[in-house]
């Protein structure tokens, strides 16, 4: 190979590398903003967020192999303003927030139910903390009785993805009881 050769393979390398590296540090689109900036203009916006409080209560239940996961205040994600489409589920919100702050989600499809059934979030499972353990949802503290992938957002719905240890009792959805129904 004549060094012409050599150094327009050298040059097209070296120039794939610097755009690979713009693009890892500034060419992914953020889906998410503060709070405090709001969404786009016109858009509209809801806010999430992803809480395991719960389980600092909990931890002498906790599968011991998962104690270095559970943040020290029980906040995987803080409240969060996210731009969505019409027609969008809280689960769309849920899924494009954890890809965009890189939060591992596990989910499978329920047709049974025709819904999508959240298994982990930050991989933390339905009952790593107990029999009654796994993850709930609330749309401005109401918890709705079907899927986040059934729940079509409005324009300044506030999502909350939260643990619970207890069926959901101790974090505030008192309609559920020990056996799971109202």
């Amino acid at each position: 190979m004549n060094r012409k050769v050599k150094n327009v393979i050298t040059a097209v390398l070296i120039a794939a590398v610097a755009v690979a590296a713009v693009i890892l540090l500034f060419g992914r689109r953020t889906l998410t903003r503060s709070a405090s900036s709001g969404a786009e203009e016109g858009a509209n916006a809801c806010t999430i967020a992803i809480t395991c409080g719960t389980i600092l209560d909990n931890m002498d239940i906790l599968d011991k192999e998962k104690h270095e996961l559970i943040p020290e205040d029980g906040v995987i994600l803080p409240e969060t303003v996210v731009s969505f489409e019409d027609g969008d589920s809280a689960f769309d919100v849920l899924e494009k927030v954890c890809r965009s702050q890189r939060i591992h989600l596990e989910f499978e499809e329920s047709p049974m139910y025709g819904s999508i059934y959240i298994e982990g979030i930050g991989n933390i499972y339905e009952f790593d903390c107990g029999s009654l353990s796994g993850w709930m949802y609330s749309v401005n503290d109401e918890f709705p009785m079907f899927g986040s992938s059934e729940y079509v957002l409005k324009d300044g719905d506030r999502i909350v993805f939260a643990y619970t240890c207890d069926m959901g009792t101790d974090v505030g959805n008192a309609s559920v009881g020990a056996d799971g129904y109202e």
